[in-house]
């Protein structure tokens, strides 16, 4: 239960107990702290978002990445651990307008997100219509940066060629967002070891790269890293950090 998790942890180490040293060291907590412990599904239930919190409060993954009518759940769930809460912006489409994408960043924000991942308009990139991606992509940057907010930009990877890669990022590098990030996760394709390589190319050292969709496995994990990753998100989070396909203990 996550009652008995939160009681366990919340006086800081000397309440972990004996066998919870040995399971810890028995999973790749560096890596760990380098993903977003995702759940995005349309049919997730509050107690599957509370298993979720607890588990990212275990293993010390970066962050909870969620839809936001969860963000206030997961901020109280989180508030007293080095967990974030990552939440999405114009999910999964992309296609509303600025104007509200802006808002529901002002709104998640202030409701206890520490990090917004917006999907960029695709239509419009690949119509040419630059300049309005630009200004979709800082009106979410404009209002989180203003809140002390890092932005992910989701540029969907699997719907563009590589030459609209290319663009997408370097729109979301002018409009100086925080991160750039393969994919949602809701359509074809995923994040891919060239995509990844090629991302980190446009944007350089100065933004940071996400691969998300389709990350089930450590070796991929790694293999997105090595290609120029700095974060991972994935739905197989425990799976990824201890290498084997494990029944949640946070489950009621």
């Amino acid at each position: 239960m996550i009652e008995n998790v939160n009681g366990r942890m919340q006086k800081g180490g000397d309440q972990i107990t004996a066998n919870d040293e040995i399971e810890r060291s028995t999973f790749d907590t560096k890596l760990a702290r380098m993903i977003d412990h995702t759940l995005l599904k349309p049919e997730a239930t509050m107690q599957e978002i509370e298993n979720l919190c607890a588990e990212a409060k275990y293993y010390g993954f970066a962050s909870v990445c969620i839809n936001p009518a969860y963000v206030k759940l997961c901020a109280d769930l989180l508030r007293d651990s080095s967990v974030k809460v990552c939440t999405v912006i114009g999910f999964p489409l992309g296609a509303t307008s600025s104007a509200a994408k802006a808002f529901e960043t002002e709104r998640a924000i202030k409701h206890g997100a520490s990090e917004v991942d917006m999907v960029i308009n695709i239509g419009m990139l690949k119509s040419g219509e630059y300049d309005y991606v630009e200004h979709d992509i800082l009106a979410v940057v404009d209002v989180a940066h203003h809140l002390k907010v890092l932005v992910k930009v989701i540029i969907e990877t699997g719907l563009l060629n590589d030459d609209e890669k290319i663009k997408a990022c370097a729109l979301a590098k002018h409009a100086e967002a925080d991160f750039v990030k393969t994919s949602t996760g809701f359509v074809k394709g995923g994040a891919t070891v060239e995509d990844v390589k090629l991302m980190r190319k446009v944007v350089g050292p100065e933004l940071g790269v996400k691969a998300s969709g389709g990350v089930h496995s450590k070796k991929q994990a790694l293999a997105l890293l090595a290609s120029g990753a700095t974060r991972i998100g994935s739905s197989a989070s425990v799976k990824i950090v201890t290498g084997e396909e494990i029944v949640s203990q946070f489950t009621t």
